[in-house]
């Protein structure tokens, strides 16, 4: 395992531009899952324990913020993957970027609408207008060594021990069904008037968050 690690570290790791976007779909895939099972028990817990909570729009477990932020580490922190200790502090940087310019985003452009609200959470500590906190950042930093130390590995290992079609085959179909479901619910069931994930789950007794 040791020296699994330290091949990962200082081996350039080259694949070419097909294998990456399968590579970046696993990546989407897992991160955004990832997100929605941290919020779903996390939520149950700020919520007293009382009941469980189902987060984000879509219906699968997915949320997309958690997947954008992941590719922005990758792309940010990944050469200084030789230095945890700097890999998490531009993970932090840059998440708490992401998730500050994304919730004033939808704040101001959505006329009040918010996603989340760290002024309703426990451990709010460090809060910026509910849109960041410490410990939202910290855990996002913590999480993002996961991902450089275990899931991008497991993706490389995955795209060198899968033969390249079903590699691809895998991967950028079950990313596809995760921005499809994405691309319903956010564009075209507003855009045609169709229920979308939260109206149906709803129906059926799922509890949401309202921050509004």
């Amino acid at each position: 395992m040791k020296e699994k690690y330290h091949e990962y570290i200082k081996e350039n790791h080259s694949f070419d531009k097909m294998t990456m976007i399968g590579i970046f779909c696993l990546i989407t895939v897992i991160a955004g899952v990832f997100g929605f099972v941290y919020e779903f028990i996390f939520y149950y817990f700020n919520g007293g324990m009382k009941e469980f909570y189902w987060r984000g729009g879509n219906f699968l477990p997915w949320i997309n913020i958690y997947a954008i932020g992941a590719l922005a580490v990758y792309f940010f922190a990944y050469k200084y993957r030789s230095k945890p200790l700097k890999v998490f502090l531009i993970s932090v940087l840059s998440s708490g970027i992401i998730e500050l310019i994304g919730g004033v985003g939808l704040y101001v452009l959505g006329d009040g609408f918010r996603c989340w609200d760290y002024n309703t959470e426990i451990l709010n500590f460090g809060n910026i207008g509910g849109f960041v906190c410490l410990r939202s950042v910290l855990f996002f930093g913590l999480s993002s060594l996961m991902l450089m130390y275990l899931i991008v590995p497991f993706c490389f290992y995955l795209a060198r021990r899968i033969p390249k079609k079903v590699f691809l085959s895998f991967s950028i179909s079950l990313c596809a069904i995760i921005l499809m479901d994405e691309f319903y619910n956010l564009l075209i069931a507003r855009i045609l008037e169709l229920p979308r994930a939260s109206d149906i789950y709803k129906g059926l007794g799922f509890h949401y968050v309202n921050f509004n």
